[in-house]
């Protein structure tokens, strides 16, 4: 097999991410192509489809949410993610066991919370509640909470909210609106209910499409899902060995590879963006040597700077209003006049497409 060093593993998937160069397709083609975007931040996908798209326009992806091709549920790794409508139908049947695994193991809202519950008559409720109107997290609880007084309502709630195919609607996500998370379930926004035979096969080989070459590992990682290597094993795929792990890494048959040496651009990425999330071997994004030691989803809290295809700094908006913008970067390592020329250049497009109205500026540089 083909050694991929982790360089080649970079530009491959920076790739197919369309983060080496602004692709020209619609808004929807790109958030099928990725199988879908994180969206726990309502904002983040904006920033996520003009980092990769040529002349995204924010409006294209608010009319999506607004006309139902678009929407926002709990999936992947039980967070919400940004999809289209078929695939949001496709797909969240195969996430059911991880959504359930969340459930019964939060530390907040599980174990023995649920100890003895009858979650079907809970299930039914909730389905009761929604069926009425769309409701918050607060509403359900308020419904539920009465039904079952000797239970902690929160965890009811968040139960429903979880195992119930729920979609968060309009106007949460859209932009230039706010609004408080409100729940409705697929068959009551879509008016169609979730696929009860979900193809297993096809979400491997589309994982691999967007982020490609990896292993059962990496694709379990960003699925949640489990004994996967039984799936690669009856797929007809390409294999490479990833020299730092001498593990197999799994690609389509007939999906070329970019040259190793292909410069990449510098690239905002929003915040819990799906690349920096989707590999359980995540240092194809890290620079050698690698940048001081956090956790990760308290760096991803922030936006993301990938200067030469790897994890350089982070980014955040700290003040926001139509007169004046200010964005400031915190770099992981120590900067060059060049890279810090880039990053200043490209974050002054960002500030350009978040703000176009704002007369005032300014980038700063944290220590």
């Amino acid at each position: 097999m083909t050694k991929l060093s982790l360089r080649a593993q970079n530009r491959a998937t920076l790739d197919r991410q369309w983060l080496i160069s602004r692709r020209s397709a619609t808004a929807l083609e790109a958030i099928e192509h990725l199988v879908g975007m994180q969206a726990q931040a309502p904002q983040a996908p904006y920033v996520g489809l003009w980092t990769r798209l040529v002349d995204f326009d924010p409006m294209e992806l608010a009319n999506l949410l607004e006309t139902r091709q678009a929407v926002r549920g709990s999936l992947m790794r039980a967070t919400i993610h940004l999809m289209s409508s078929r695939d949001f139908l496709a797909i969240r049947g195969l996430i059911q066991p991880r959504l359930e695994r969340e459930v019964y193991s939060n530390t907040t809202y599980g174990g023995k919370r649920l100890e003895g519950l009858d979650m079907q008559s809970v299930l039914a409720a909730g389905t009761a509640r929604l069926s009425e109107a769309p409701a918050t997290a607060a509403e359900l609880r308020d419904h539920l909470a009465p039904l079952y007084p000797d239970r902690d309502a929160p965890s009811l709630a968040h139960a429903v909210r979880c195992l119930l195919p729920t979609i968060q609607i309009p106007p949460r996500g859209v932009w230039g609106k706010s609004g408080n998370p409100t729940m409705s379930t697929a068959d009551l926004w879509l008016g169609t209910p979730i696929t009860q035979t979900p193809d297993v096969d096809a979400l491997v080989l589309r994982y691999l499409a967007a982020y490609g070459p990896a292993t059962v590992a990496d694709a379990q990682t960003w699925s949640g899902l489990t004994h996967l290597a039984e799936v690669f094993d009856r797929l007809d795929l390409r294999t490479y060995t990833d020299p730092s792990t001498n593990r197999p890494l799994y690609d389509l048959p007939d999906q070329a590879l970019p040259d190793e040496q292909t410069e990449v651009p510098t690239r905002f990425l929003p915040e819990y963006d799906n690349l920096l999330l989707s590999h359980a071997n995540r240092t194809r994004f890290h620079p050698t040597p690698a940048p001081p030691t956090r956790p990760l989803l308290e760096t991803l809290s922030k936006g993301s700077i990938l200067h030469n295809g790897y994890l350089t700094a982070l980014w955040r908006r700290p003040k926001q209003s139509k007169k004046t913008e200010i964005l400031e970067i915190e770099p992981l390592t120590k900067l060059t006049p060049s890279t810090r020329t880039a990053i200043e250049t490209e974050a002054q497009t960002l500030l350009t497409f978040t703000s176009p109205t704002a007369t005032t500026t300014d980038i700063r540089f944290l220590p």
